[in-house]
């Protein structure tokens, strides 16, 4: 029998109706019944994911690490507006073997087919599986096992809204029992990585005939930018230089807004390609999202991403190209 601990932080899988009254951790863990693992419960919040705010995700990656060094498997349980971008963090700032999953629901508990307590149980079987360990942090819904750097929601209602574009789950629950189909060959974990709330990093989604007035507010009030631009990492030509003068100050890392496949480097040479934009300072995101490369780019900054020129343009650079290359083997 293994032991999980699970902290629950609210979401739809705790909602009362459709207010803002939430169950506690213990009202959501009764739904599952009978489970053979041993569960320590831990009432971490009661807030909609919308709500969340970095001091409390970095509370809670201070208390995951605390957990799994004891030795528990852990489960987050919360809304899934920010599941995707809660399990990234912890994966860039929980670097252990023990399984950690975050899991949530899409129907709340009083509606038919509510998904809450098979996702649970789901979510503590691969928590509690001794073939679960050193896959970094995990996101499990509808049965299905997802990397945390790989999953995204992709859909506002469905059960089945967690996907992994591009690759695909690692694996499935079955009966019960976590099966792991596809390993990855590295984790996001960063060596050594912190979290300040206090960092700012902008992210911007470029559209078309923009013309840049949202930048004017980035460069006094931020410490980072993600530019989440068109295809595989371009701009407008009007948009080059406000960004070249951005990156020469802050660091500035170019995303794709696409949802899937990695920003290119040298496919493209024109003005406002990816190569010029590279060129001219930009940060390569890969195939991170932009969601995620701001995550990123903020934990960065709050471990001491600096250098004399204001900023650490290569260990950024290093630390983005770190997960570009990792596959599933």
């Amino acid at each position: 029998m293994g032991r999980v601990t699970v902290f629950t932080l609210g979401g739809t899988i705790s909602a009362r109706g459709g207010d803002a009254s939430r169950m506690t951790g213990a009202e959501v863990l009764a739904g599952l019944g009978l489970i053979d693992v041993e569960v320590e419960l831990r009432d971490f919040r009661r807030l909609p994911s919308s709500s969340l705010s970095f001091e409390d995700l970095a509370a809670l990656a201070h208390e995951v690490r605390e957990t799994v060094a004891a030795g528990s498997g852990v489960v987050v349980v919360q809304g899934t507006d920010t599941l995707e971008e809660t399990a990234f963090l912890l994966d860039l700032l929980c670097v252990t073997s023990e399984p950690i999953v975050v899991t949530g629901a899409m129907r709340r508990p009083d509606l038919p087919g509510a998904d809450g307590p098979a996702n649970l149980a789901a979510a503590i079987a691969v928590a509690a599986g001794p073939g679960c360990r050193d896959l970094g942090v995990l996101v499990v819904l509808a049965d299905e096992i997802h990397a945390a750097r790989l999953a995204r929601k992709t859909h506002t209602t469905s059960v089945t809204t967690f996907a992994s574009p591009g690759s695909g789950p690692l694996g499935t629950v079955v009966e019960g029992e976590p099966r792991i189909l596809l390993r990855p060959t590295g984790t996001s974990a960063i060596h050594p990585l912190r979290f300040d709330p206090a960092v700012r990093v902008a992210l911007i989604t470029l559209t078309a005939g923009d013309r840049g007035e949202l930048l004017e507010a980035v460069d006094s009030r931020f410490d980072g930018l993600v530019v989440a631009a068109f295809g595989a990492g371009h701009v407008p030509t009007w948009l080059v230089e406000p960004l070249a003068a951005l990156a020469d100050r802050i660091p500035v890392v170019l995303a794709s807004r696409t949802g899937a496949g990695a920003t290119l480097s040298r496919t493209y040479r024109g003005p406002g390609s990816e190569s010029d934009l590279l060129h001219r300072g930009l940060v390569p995101a890969g195939p991170l999202d932009p969601a995620k490369a701001r995550l990123l780019l903020h934990a960065l900054l709050s471990s001491g991403a600096k250098g004399p020129a204001g900023y650490d343009r290569p260990g950024i650079t290093a630390a983005f190209a770190h997960l570009n290359g990792t596959g599933l083997a």
